[in-house]
């Protein structure tokens, strides 16, 4: 992912925890915030210690990248997007882990073609 894609600092995903909105599925978590001022989406990943060794994590979070780029171009800008894995997570694979993250993009609207 691209720097300018990508939320880093604490206070970012703390704004994105305090002032957005959640929704989650069995594997993911989604918060979201809308920042009027950004004309492209940012995304922050967070996969917890209790869900696996590094190595797990690690896959889980390029999994996600992997994802968002495949979604792209179908996702609405002006947003700061945070996802965070749940335990099921580290079972899944691209294919899962895309359609997992498109349904939960869909369900809050954050799609284009999403009504």
């Amino acid at each position: 992912m691209k720097k300018q894609f990508r939320i880093k600092k604490n206070e970012e995903f703390q704004a994105v925890f305090k002032q957005g909105k959640s929704f989650a599925n069995r594997q993911l978590v989604i918060y979201y915030r809308k920042k009027e001022e950004q004309d492209h989406f940012r995304i922050g990943l967070s996969v917890g210690k209790k869900i696996g060794n590094a190595v797990v994590r690690n896959r889980i979070k390029r999994l996600l990248r992997a994802s968002f780029q495949a979604l792209e171009q179908d996702i609405k800008p002006c947003y700061d997007i945070v996802i965070i894995a749940r335990n099921p997570a580290k079972t899944m694979d691209y294919t899962m882990m895309k359609k997992s993250l498109s349904h939960l993009l869909y369900k809050e609207k954050l799609l284009k073609y999403s009504k």
